[in-house]
């Protein structure tokens, strides 16, 4: 019991501490993943305890000890010429828990410079964003994990640049019936060195907890995660009014009841994925997240927004993942992962 108190009361320190920080701002790719598992699953903070080094990147209390010598690198292609890749090891220590050291990097291809009229002689620049980051956890009982990750974050656009330093805390609880809890706090942080104009920039603070539970006579696992806890209203004002909420001949709105208001933001916090096995080689995923749904859909041609789904595969000493989000009706990014384990190739 004196376990469990203390690392609740290390995880509140921090989310005390933090409250302020609730705005996505320059710093919003801290919060774009490379993996295509948690593409898949959602885009989300997942708690699903396993080998997979990178769901560390989200909550660094999975990060164990199978995760030494793991290897992976992603890619993403994203919209337009946006691109990004992560490459990240894990080790193992005996008195001090596991180590990762990862790599992660968005490009957002060539601009073009032009004067004030418009007109541009043909040179171009790259701007891009980058995060170096060094995670640990460490298992503290059979039942109780801890982590963390240490991020430096920063951006170059031109002659513009900005850096700062964030890290995310989590504890996570799993008992003997294989059920998996997890409490994550990410970006809590502070921008050191900016030269853009106007006021210091904050980084995408995020509280979320998840649960995950792999049933024991069907080869299924499924996820929940509710996301912003730190805010609890994420629904926003349209000022194209795309839904038909405002009657501009009688010039009233058609306001919703306070049970479908508290619906509606409760469904928005909430992202639901799963895992289908079918043998040991291969794993079906897909997830449904509201909140992306409903931000980004269009009213008049819905399609699959908000959906995401994806692929695992092993294949010789690989493991392959591909998935896809549904982020809009007109695109959706590719994401792949390749990993593998150093020790497979020793003899």
């Amino acid at each position: 019991m004196k376990m469990r108190y203390m690392i609740m009361s290390l995880m509140m320190m921090f989310v005390i501490e933090s409250q302020g920080q609730t705005s996505n701002g320059a710093y919003s790719f801290l919060d774009m993943t490379s993996s295509a598992r948690v593409a898949a699953l959602g885009n989300t903070d997942l708690a699903i305890y396993d080998s997979d080094i990178q769901l560390g990147i989200n909550n660094p209390s999975l990060i164990n000890r199978d995760m030494h010598k793991d290897i992976v690198f992603s890619y993403v292609n994203y919209y337009a010429d946006i691109n990004y890749g992560m490459a990240q090891y894990g080790h193992s220590f005996e008195k001090f828990g596991t180590f990762t050291a990862s790599v992660m990097y968005h490009s957002y291809g060539k601009m073009k410079y032009s004067d004030e009229q418009g007109y541009a002689d043909g040179s171009t620049f790259k701007p891009g964003d980058y995060n170096i980051m060094i995670g640990w956890g460490r298992q503290l009982t059979p039942h109780w994990s801890i982590g963390a990750n240490v991020k430096f974050a920063g951006l170059q656009y031109e002659a513009y640049k900005s850096y700062a330093v964030a890290v995310d805390v989590a504890g996570s609880y799993r008992n003997d019936e294989g059920w998996m809890f997890s409490l994550m706090a990410r970006n809590i942080g502070y921008e050191l060195y900016s030269n853009f104009d106007g006021k210091r920039n904050e980084l995408p603070f995020r509280l979320s907890a998840g649960v995950s539970k792999r049933l024991e006579h069907v080869p299924f696992l499924f996820s929940i995660v509710y996301e912003n806890i730190q805010k609890w209203d994420l629904t926003y004002d349209d000022p194209l009014d795309l839904e038909g909420n405002y009657d501009p001949i009688s010039g009233t709105h058609n306001d919703k009841s306070d049970a479908s208001k508290f619906g509606e933001n409760l469904m928005r916090h909430i992202v639901f994925g799963g895992e289908i096995y079918i043998g040991k080689n291969l794993v079906l995923r897909a997830a449904y997240n509201y909140g992306m749904r409903q931000n980004m859909k269009v009213p008049t041609k819905k399609g699959l927004c908000g959906f995401s789904y994806g692929v695992g595969v092993r294949i010789w000493k690989l493991s392959i993942n591909y998935s896809r989000s549904e982020m809009h009706i007109y695109g959706s990014p590719h994401y792949i992962t390749i990993s593998t384990n150093l020790d497979r190739f020793v003899k």
